[in-house]
């Protein structure tokens, strides 16, 4: 165990978000995984949400990026600086040194050593003394206060930004897992692309997120609503509103979301069967911001024919996993410390 002159934390690296659970305070950080650098003097102008609402509205001079894709770093040294400015932010008391920062972060189930190290080794750039990592699965399944220790089966379907993780977990460790590289940044795109397809209009992924939060149904059969879309028209090159409906935004969705259900009975039919009454018990436990897709509950219980349970906290639950994990030593695949 650590001492009390420690600092434990817990972080999860998403492709949209980062955010970090400090033990004792609960979470400490939420903010957009995503820098904007001056090319010219390749420094970083901003991180976080102001760099976020740089998208779509910077010079040429500015660049704005995530450096984590899919779960994974794609960019070393971008998010290495961003892992500073977390520290920093996260303003830790002055008697503390980073030789005292201990860490769990969370990674893909799917990665490989070499991406796992990176990780590894962009957090003890920023001084962090020990660092461990957790499966995001077991870290989402914690999250959710499922007993992942225990001898009976528990699904998670974790909807991240960047993937979609889907795991069965026993025993503390991974007996099945799935892992699709389509999250809300794809849904967001397939409504970009879909507009664009039927309307001549060019909107931003951001106005795309928010027609998906507004009126983006997982089901196809709801009550219909209508909103509003704005963007450039790509025939006369001005700015332009058009009315698009709820069922439109489905249609523009539905290709990614049977993608998400193939990958869950792909996971399912891999279940030992000794473990296949349990989860017919228990269900299915959705975590991450997928899970407030309007609609996602219903969408999977009738697709799935299992009962489908939202975690209480669903866009903190890697997170939380990731903080209630924070010491736990390497048993079976849960944790593995990296000194």
């Amino acid at each position: 165990m650590f001492t009390n002159n420690n600092i434990e934390i817990g972080i999860d690296l998403g492709s949209t978000n980062i955010l970090v659970h400090q033990k004792g305070k609960g979470i400490i950080f939420n903010e957009p995984s995503v820098v904007a650098i001056n090319t010219n003097t390749k420094q970083i102008e901003a991180i976080g949400i102001e760099a976020k609402n740089m998208i779509g509205k910077t010079p040429e001079h500015l660049e704005v990026i995530y450096p984590i894709k899919n779960g994974v770093i794609s960019d070393y040294n971008r998010t290495a600086q961003i892992l500073t400015f977390l520290m920093k932010k996260t303003k830790f008391k002055k008697s503390f040194t980073f030789k005292k920062l201990h860490a769990t972060i969370t990674a893909p189930t799917n990665s490989t050593p070499v991406e796992r190290r990176a990780i590894v080794d962009a957090l003890k750039s920023c001084g962090a003394k020990t660092v461990q990592i957790i499966e995001n699965t077991i870290a989402a399944a914690i999250g959710a206060g499922l007993p992942v220790d225990e001898p009976i089966a528990n699904m998670i379907v974790d909807i991240g930004g960047g993937t979609t993780e889907v795991a069965i977990i026993s025993y503390g460790g991974v007996v099945a897992c799935h892992s699709l590289k389509i999250g809300g940044e794809q849904l967001d795109d397939d409504i970009v692309q879909y507009i664009r397809k039927k309307y001549n209009l060019l909107i931003g992924t951001q106005t795309a997120e928010l027609l998906k939060m507004e009126a983006g149904y997982a089901t196809e059969n709801h009550e219909e609503i209508t909103t509003s879309a704005r963007g450039r028209d790509l025939v006369t090159g001005l700015p332009k509103t058009i009315p698009i409906s709820s069922k439109e935004i489905h249609e523009a969705m539905k290709e990614s979301l049977e993608q998400m259900i193939t990958i869950i009975r792909t996971t399912l039919e891999e279940c030992p069967p000794e473990l296949s009454g349990d989860i017919v018990d228990y269900g299915i436990i959705l975590t991450g911001g997928g899970a407030l897709l309007n609609g996602i509950q219903q969408l999977l219980n009738e697709k799935i024919n299992l009962p489908v349970h939202i975690a209480p906290s669903p866009l903190e639950a890697v997170v939380i996993g990731a903080g209630k994990a924070i010491g736990m030593k390497n048993n079976n695949k849960k944790v593995k410390a990296a000194n």
